[in-house]
């Protein structure tokens, strides 16, 4: 699988499971889960390449370290974690500008 592929096929995905975290029509953990099946996807392809290809991939990694970073569970106690990943989704879907201070690095075995 192309890296381009993944990161395409795993925004439309993170999208889906972030927003339904937000309301309240998934338990956090399945998002939780989700990074980690990512995670481990992404040690398959097997890219020696830290550097994202493009603004989207940057926001999806991004994304992907907070959530590595911070459990799910934030979204529920704060308001600032959420308006940021927030953000990102907007901008993954158009109607947002490039996220403030969005440091996103692809992640490297």
């Amino acid at each position: 699988m192309a890296i381009e592929h993944f990161i395409n096929e795993k925004i439309t995905q993170i999208r889906v499971y972030i927003n339904a975290v937000i309301n309240h029509t998934l338990h956090y953990t399945e998002l939780d889960l989700f990074v980690e099946h990512t995670m481990s996807e992404w040690t398959l392809l097997n890219v020696s390449d830290e550097t994202p290809s493009s603004a989207r991939e940057r926001v999806f990694w991004h994304i992907m370290h907070e959530l590595s970073l911070h459990s799910s569970k934030k979204f529920d106690s704060d308001l600032y974690f959420k308006s940021e990943i927030s953000t990102c989704l907007e901008f993954f879907s158009g109607v947002g500008g490039y996220p403030i201070d969005c440091v996103g690095w692809r992640p490297l075995p």
